[in-house]
């Protein structure tokens, strides 16, 4: 099923923040709330999740134009194309996590420039390893089809970067809500 839902999620434009689909912390269900309000690395999580099964699967990178969500969330006028780069963080060979970071012309200047040439590298392995690199609030959607994602801002010596990731339907995450009802009706307990 999952190699179906990939491509129909890139092509479709719900998938991407709207904004209005943003969620307070209290609303995401809470088997999800550990992966979705986690503010530590995701790359970490991942590795430790697979056995160290994990790798990046690079989409598409370059400039590319945002949506009015993202642009408002980075400050950006309409002329402005920031550097977008698109991945598929998998794990065990399964798509767990899409990713799409976008990286304004402004951020980009100096060492920041190396950012544009990660290829299959993690971002996030540059981010938290990053002594000058803090994160803004975490913010979590829900997008059509049941799949959770968050955003937040990065700031990379004070200059923005927003990164979105959207948990996939191979994503434990999704198994730990199975395994709470399934617990739930064993108990005799309603769920």
């Amino acid at each position: 099923m999952t190699h179906y839902f990939l491509p129909s999620i890139l092509q479709d434009r719900t998938f991407y923040l709207s904004g209005a689909g943003s969620k307070p912390p209290y609303q995401v269900p809470l088997p999800y709330r550990s992966w979705l309000l986690d503010p530590g690395s995701l790359t970490q999580r991942l590795i430790a999740e697979s056995g160290g099964q994990f790798q990046v699967r690079l989409l598409r990178q370059g400039r590319h134009q945002a949506t009015q969500q993202e642009r408002d969330s980075l400050g950006l006028s309409q002329r402005e194309w920031p550097f977008l780069r698109e991945v598929i963080l998998q794990c065990r060979g399964q798509p767990w996590v899409f990713a799409r970071t976008l990286i304004p012309s402004q951020t980009l200047s100096g060492p920041a420039r190396a950012l544009t040439h990660l290829g299959t590298k993690p971002l996030g392995a540059v981010l938290f390893n990053h002594p000058g690199v803090r994160r803004g609030p975490i913010s979590v959607c829900l997008i059509e089809r049941g799949i959770w994602g968050r955003q937040s801002v990065f700031f990379l010596y004070n200059k923005p970067l927003l990164v979105s990731e959207y948990f996939l339907e191979d994503c434990p995450m999704y198994q730990l809500d199975t395994q709470l009802l399934d617990n739930h009706l064993r108990d005799g307990t309603k769920a």
